[in-house]
């Protein structure tokens, strides 16, 4: 019983550990400041790619990564992964430099409902009568957003899709998360290597600059790949329901972030979308940690 409430303490601090870096990620892609999000967004697969070699190798996690790679007509799945999970990262920069972190805050409390939704119609699964309501009401604030306000929140809407579009995908890889993380930059490196050889040959590339400029490019692979150690240190020592419940942290710093120090106007409308997520969020995580509760004593 020791052992495991060790565990489980462990497991928390992994856990927060992973959401709060994810959360503070708007002050890191601040610094990129005049580097366009593309350019960003290929020396963060490159250099994740580079720097997830190194700690597949300390940590001895070769063999799914070469059971995968000799199986090439199930590398479909995970070649769908790494598209969606570039254009999530893609977006995500763009929101930063461009002070929308408010949207991007909004799409990552909205993933959850995304899931949601897409194993109801995608793969056919089952809700309760609650979570039917909590994804109405997301739908709704959306709704409200788009008509009431006048604009589309296309970074919330390509954010919550492109990872919700990413979970589903990764539902069909065998492979764990920092392998599957591996072998989707590997996928991905050529097109990142080519794109970067484009920049330098145009002199677009903001890569020398100075020393500055290229260590922040360069420590994109460890801001991406450190995170999701701890992610996987969490998950395998708490409930999948606990770490539900804690992924929220992430959206809730950024939304801090947004209001505070990148001094982004909340107005009253979208405060009220914010208000119908979280409500929803309430009435989803309600539903499943009592569910599970329920199911845990039967």
């Amino acid at each position: 019983m020791e052992q495991d409430v060790r565990e489980t303490g462990k497991g928390i601090t992994f856990g927060l550990s992973a959401y709060c870096l994810w959360g503070s990620f708007p002050l890191y892609f601040a610094l990129f400041e005049g580097i366009p999000a593309f350019e960003v967004l290929i020396h963060r697969v490159i250099w994740s790619c580079v720097f997830l070699v190194f700690v597949i190798s300390l940590l001895r996690r070769w063999p799914p990564v070469k059971a995968a790679l000799v199986r090439p007509k199930e590398l479909g799945y995970v070649l769908a992964c790494a598209i969606f999970i570039a254009i999530n990262w893609g977006v995500y920069i763009y929101a930063v430099e461009t002070r929308h972190v408010l949207q991007a805050s909004l799409g990552y409390f909205l993933t959850p409902l995304v899931n949601v939704a897409m194993g109801l119609i995608v793969l056919r699964e089952t809700i309760t009568r609650m979570q039917a309501v909590a994804v109405v009401i997301a739908t709704m604030a959306i709704l409200f957003q788009l008509f009431l306000l006048g604009f589309v929140p296309w970074i919330t809407l390509v954010l919550a899709f492109s990872f919700g579009s990413y979970g589903l995908f990764r539902k069909k890889v065998v492979l764990d998360g920092l392998s599957g993380l591996f072998v989707e930059t590997l996928l991905l490196l050529p097109l990142g290597l080519l794109a970067l050889a484009f920049l330098a040959q145009s002199g677009a590339s903001h890569f020398t600059d100075s020393p500055g400029t290229a260590l922040l490019l360069l420590s994109s692979g460890a801001v991406t790949a450190i995170p999701l150690l701890f992610f996987a240190g969490a998950t395998r020592r708490l409930r999948l329901a606990t770490v539900g419940l804690l992924m929220y942290i992430t959206p809730s710093i950024q939304f801090l972030l947004a209001l505070f120090v990148f001094d982004e106007p909340l107005s009253p409308g979208k405060l009220f979308s914010f208000v119908m997520i979280w409500v929803a969020l309430a009435i989803y995580s309600g539903s499943a940690w009592f569910g599970r509760e329920r199911a845990a004593t039967t």
